[in-house]
């Protein structure tokens, strides 16, 4: 499944958020680490914490 992110610049690097998905944000340095991190949220966010059913 596909969803759209959104990237916003901040004045400590970027941030990402998912409208699909409230509360699914992340936010790091560069743009590049942010798409890593909201990657990794939205799995979190779809699958939930590991070995938790």
């Amino acid at each position: 499944m596909k969803y759209l992110v959104i990237y916003e610049p901040t004045s400590t690097g970027y941030s990402a958020s998912v409208p699909d998905l409230p509360g699914c944000v992340a936010t790091d340095g560069t743009r590049e680490e942010a798409e890593q991190q909201i990657r990794e949220a939205i799995k979190f966010h779809i699958e939930g914490p590991a070995g938790v059913r």
